[in-house]
């Protein structure tokens, strides 16, 4: 039998051939007698392609877009629709580059403006230089212990040895125990990893929200709007986190070395620089996948979500108030870790339920 996927996608092929050819007709005749639910699917899959726009945005005939229309949709050329994932793919490129280069002037700014304050050991102090493994260690449990609104940290390198993770557990739980909201980023490659992956799967079980992205410039850590840890120089900051041991990074050393930071304005730029991160990162599969099954009328709601539907279309067609549908789409981005709508839609496709 064929998969529900590869129908889909032969579907989609018939609708864009027919939109091609016959771009008059409406969708239910290019559908040749399809139900809404395997129209709607194969719409969704030329909207994520980029062969379909709304029909606003419809592309001039010179920048070789189609003229034809399904529903409120026209059809795109495939050039058209590759030149704009390429320049989408440039920009976000060119953000990512924006915001390395940023962390780095940040990271110079901190070495060069402020390292020399080091000195400066007494109570009240906006900046520390701690040397070392241990020392390292004491600080991070001491922030956990202190951490009472959130904990965020960029973690590109990892310790594998058991006892360093069993430590970084203890401490990140110790931050939730007291309602601190715990975010990370850790690098989506770093999963392949059982080790790792099975202990972000017990943070996310106690409560953490973890993300992954491609690549992160450096470690940092901020704990409330009061603290933030960096790398100090010669410490491996682009690869090897806190506290890190054999295994973990490339430009691991013999001494680790973090710069911590309590000038609040400063501590406010380390905490922009993570949500920065975090707005690009996305919730990992392999945690997703762990989540609860959604029920038949979820799966409904995200068929017509896919398919661009309004709360109030998908109210009419369920036959239930829109103040259902809106707790029924809360329910499946909770679900599925996103943060709007369109993101549960992409997390919903990765998965397969659409």
């Amino acid at each position: 039998m064929e998969s529900s996927a590869g129908r889909h996608d032969s579907d989609a092929t018939l609708l864009y051939a027919r939109l091609l050819a016959e771009p008059g007709l409406p969708p239910t005749a290019l559908g040749q007698g399809w139900d809404e639910r395997r129209l709607a699917a194969a719409t969704a899959e030329l909207l994520g392609l980029g062969l379909l726009q709304p029909a606003a945005a419809t592309p001039s005939a010179g920048d070789g877009g189609g003229t034809g229309a399904a529903g409120s949709h026209a059809v795109v050329s495939v050039d058209t629709a590759v030149r704009q994932l390429l320049l989408d793919t440039d920009a976000q490129v060119a953000a990512l580059v924006e915001a390395l280069r940023r962390a780095r002037d940040s990271v110079d700014r901190l070495h060069t403006g402020y390292l020399p304050l080091q000195h400066r050991r007494h109570t009240g102090t906006t900046l520390e230089l701690v040397h070392g493994p241990d020392r390292i260690a004491a600080l991070l449990e001491d922030s956990a212990r202190g951490a009472r609104t959130e904990a965020l940290s960029l973690r590109p390198g990892q310790d594998l040895s058991g006892p360093a993770l069993a430590g970084k557990l203890a401490r990140e739980r110790l931050a939730l125990a007291h309602g601190a909201a715990l975010r990370t980023i850790y690098p989506a490659a770093a999963l392949r990893r059982p080790a790792v992956l099975a202990h972000v799967r017990e943070l996310a079980a106690a409560g953490a929200r973890i993300r992954v992205a491609h690549s992160l410039p450096l470690w940092l850590i901020a704990v409330d709007a009061r603290l933030a840890i960096l790398p100090a120089p010669g410490s491996g900051s682009s690869g090897s986190g806190p506290g890190s041991g054999p295994g973990e990074g490339d430009c691991a050393t013999e001494e680790q070395a973090a710069v911590v930071v309590r000038e609040p304005a400063l501590v406010a730029l380390v905490a922009e620089l993570f949500e920065y991160f975090w707005s690009a990162a996305w919730t990992p599969p392999e945690l997703i996948s762990g989540a609860t099954d959604v029920t038949d009328r979820h799966n409904e709601v995200l068929k017509m979500l896919a398919a661009g539907l309004t709360d109030a279309a998908i109210a009419r067609k369920l036959e239930v108030s829109e103040r259902t549908v809106r707790r029924l789409v809360a329910d499946l981005t909770a679900d599925l870790g996103a943060e709007s709508r369109f993101q549960a839609g992409v997390y919903a496709a990765r998965l397969g339920r659409i």
